[in-house]
């Protein structure tokens, strides 16, 4: 859940933003200067990361690292003034049906909005999310109708929490369309990372 501070940006879908790139560029650099070695890679990821695509002004970060070691990563983070989430559900996903540790943080009180989300190396967890931001990158009706979708839903659902849930099943549909795109392109996580990331 958010914090309270955060609570003051409300829920609002907007149409992209030409500024998304940067604000994620200079985040990546301060986590970089802070994490140095421990993060393997950083990536720009959720729907901010694909040009065109209407998002949730928050700027959604993957850090991939070789271990999820509480004790060296939360103080690099309360360092420069993120905060860890403490929800349950901030602390592990299921990808490909199998249970994935992740760590996620808050921006710095009145810090730009985003969520740093932790990972573990190039696990199922770190696929899906690459998988999902290439494959909206690269098809225009399912970017489109991504698109429209979840701005009807955060017209409807003013509720954080409601609409994650709500968002949660169409959001394997669109992974499904998205594994058939990544075998009939040969798309890996390799090419991906190559393509796009930052370490």
């Amino acid at each position: 859940m958010p914090f309270p501070d955060e609570l003051a940006h409300g829920l609002t879908v907007v149409p992209y933003r030409s500024t998304w790139p940067r604000d994620f560029a200079r985040i990546s650099e301060r986590l970089a200067s802070a994490l140095g070695s421990k993060a393997l890679a950083i990536d720009h990821v959720g729907s901010t990361s694909v040009p065109g695509l209407p998002a949730k002004d928050c700027i959604d970060i993957q850090v991939r690292v070789a271990r999820l070691d509480e004790k060296t990563l939360v103080p690099a983070f309360e360092g420069i003034g993120f905060r860890l989430r403490p929800e349950e559900w901030n602390r592990v996903e299921i990808s490909d049906g199998e249970e994935c540790p992740k760590l996620v943080f808050a921006p710095p009180k009145g810090g730009r909005p985003c969520n740093v989300h932790v990972r573990v190396g190039n696990g199922p967890n770190v696929r899906r999310n690459l998988l999902f931001r290439d494959f909206l990158r690269a098809d225009e009706r399912a970017r489109k109708a991504w698109g429209d979708f979840k701005s009807r839903l955060a017209r409807s659902v003013t509720d954080v929490f409601a609409y994650g849930q709500i968002k949660a099943p169409a959001t394997e549909i669109l992974m499904a369309a998205a594994e058939t795109w990544a075998a009939h392109t040969g798309w890996t996580v390799e090419k991906s990372t190559a393509e796009n990331s930052t370490a």
